[in-house]
């Protein structure tokens, strides 16, 4: 009988981790470039009660085990990288990728992260920036007479200066790749890490090797769709419920048995 309290109590638990991942999902629905997550189940290690036999060709040895399971945890959270809708912002200095790269960018300590965000702005040296501060990489510094900046969609970046004919070209931007993108670690502030799991970052001109190309003056939005996100948080709600409910009826059992005389 106490099996079972404890088996329902690991549903909601886990039940209570996929509600957060559904209210992150739904705080982010408007963050630039966030990728949504879903929460993996596992069934946990069944109580062998008793060991499947060996056929006995005269009968009465049973074919199958006699197990009862323990429960359910969260195996783990999947980012999920589908393209989200792009919003054009007229903004020279916003950009969207359209297919699987990230802009490359370094903290302040020196190491370096992964975003899809591509709200820049220019700091006061010059650099081109993330929102935050993370400068882009390559690093691409403006020059202060500039009066506009075109970026190509292979990342070009050329700058329109006073009393000059030509426009002056100012870098390259390059977008990274991963083998296992979903392996990224979160750091808060749209930047991802490298991890053990994600693999080496791959860097490339973007539109080689299905980095994706730019669209200047346009932000990707969140790939969360609130609808999507509604459904399953009421299914979870249900299934936490139910969960509860078990733990109802087994005390309700248990609280029978002792009143038995």
């Amino acid at each position: 009988m106490l099996r079972c309290l404890y088996t329902a109590a690991t549903g909601m638990d886990a039940q209570q981790t996929k509600m957060d991942t559904i209210a992150n999902n739904l705080a982010n629905a408007s963050t630039t470039g966030f990728k949504k997550e879903r929460a993996d189940f596992e069934d946990l290690l069944s109580e062998q009660i008793r060991g499947a036999a060996e056929p006995d060709p005269r009968g009465g040895t049973p074919p199958t085990p006699l197990e009862v399971g323990l429960g359910v945890r969260v195996g783990s959270t999947t980012r999920t990288f589908s393209q989200g809708d792009l919003e054009q912002t007229s903004n020279p200095l916003d950009l969207a990728i359209q297919g699987g790269g990230f802009f490359k960018v370094q903290r302040p300590g020196g190491d370096y992260a992964y975003t899809r965000a591509g709200n820049l702005r220019v700091d006061g040296d010059g650099h081109l920036v993330t929102q935050n501060g993370e400068k882009v990489q390559p690093e691409i510094n403006v020059p202060p007479e500039t009066s506009a900046i075109t970026i190509a969609a292979d990342g070009t970046i050329s700058a329109t200066i006073p009393n000059r004919t030509d426009p002056q070209k100012l870098g390259q931007l390059e977008l990274a790749t991963f083998i296992n993108p979903a392996g990224l670690t979160s750091l808060g502030n749209n930047l991802l890490a490298q991890s053990v799991t994600s693999g080496e970052p791959m860097l490339f001109k973007p539109g080689e090797q299905g980095t994706g190309t730019l669209a200047q003056g346009f932000l990707e939005s969140s790939n969360v769709k609130a609808v999507e996100e509604m459904v399953s948080m009421i299914s979870t709600q249900r299934a936490y419920e139910m969960n509860s409910k078990v733990i109802q009826t087994a005390d309700q059992m248990l609280q029978r048995i002792t009143t038995i005389r």
